[in-house]
């Protein structure tokens, strides 16, 4: 992508703000994923949400194959109807993530969603600030932080995290550590990007956030929406109590998504990626 696609792209993405969607990923019998349930799963989403987020922990990312993970950004990015798509791509190493950022940018995708380095597998050493310039420097979209330590084991560093947001093609951040304190000293200090709550027992508890990205999005954005804009006790009370029915603190709360969406006809089947 010409630099001043990319510079165009990243002013734009650093404007995104209210409710992004980290998509489920809906497989067939044959472990492929099957189109028709994604178009039916966007265009459910249409008119309530402001992006889409493929291919990251609520679409089992660490699990897809090359070609499952490439069908579902192309769906996504074919389905989109012009909502901004960033790509996950919860690879954890420099390298690897790069080369996603190239085939999402192929694909049509606006960004690309990196993880910090995991920490089992980090054998360059890398720093959060050098992970996400090598990502930047030999990818070709835009960066948008992935805040979390389950997976990657990552110490949570509040200055590492604004140092990388300095980046120039870092255009925002899913702040999913669950840590609510980590959050509101990510947001005082007032980054030039946005920062995206990533919890929904979390979602009015920081002001400051631009909006929220978590799997409660798939079932109920309409829900989530309203919490952003009346960010009361009495609406996190509701979130709270939607959350539970879904069952969204197990540990396979993506397959209670698929089963909710499946009986919904919006899914054709609620597997798992295999």
């Amino acid at each position: 992508m010409p630099v001043s696609e990319i510079t165009e792209s990243v002013a734009r993405l650093r404007e995104l703000k209210g409710v992004v969607v980290p998509l489920v990923t809906p497989v067939d019998e044959n472990g492929k994923v099957d189109e028709a349930s994604v178009a039916r799963l966007l265009d459910s989403l249409h008119g309530s949400v402001d992006g889409f987020m493929p291919a990251l922990s609520s679409g089992e990312g660490w699990k897809l194959s090359l070609a499952q993970w490439t069908d579902m950004v192309r769906y996504t990015v074919r389905y989109a109807r012009g909502l901004p798509v960033l790509a996950g791509a919860e690879l954890g190493h420099a390298p690897l993530i790069a080369g996603r950022s190239e085939l999402a940018a192929s694909l049509g995708a606006d960004a690309v969603v990196v993880p910090p380095p995991f920490q089992s597998r980090n054998e360059t050493g890398l720093d959060l600030v050098d992970h996400i310039r090598a990502v930047e420097q030999n990818g070709a979209l835009p960066v948008f932080l992935y805040c979390e330590n389950t997976v990657s084991n990552w110490p949570l560093d509040v200055d590492a995290l604004a140092k990388a947001c300095e980046l120039p093609s870092v255009v925002g951040v899913k702040e999913s550590s669950s840590d609510e304190n980590f959050t509101r000293r990510v947001v005082a200090r007032e980054l030039d990007v946005p920062v995206f709550q990533g919890w929904e027992h979390l979602m009015t508890k920081v002001e400051g956030t631009a909006g929220f990205i978590g799997s409660l999005a798939n079932l109920e954005p309409t829900a989530c929406r309203t919490a952003l804009t009346d960010p009361t006790q009495e609406q996190q009370a509701v979130i709270d109590d939607i959350s539970a029915g879904y069952q969204l603190a197990a540990d396979d709360w993506y397959l209670h998504i698929k089963r909710e969406l499946t009986a919904r006809g919006t899914l054709s089947t609620a597997l798992p990626v295999d």
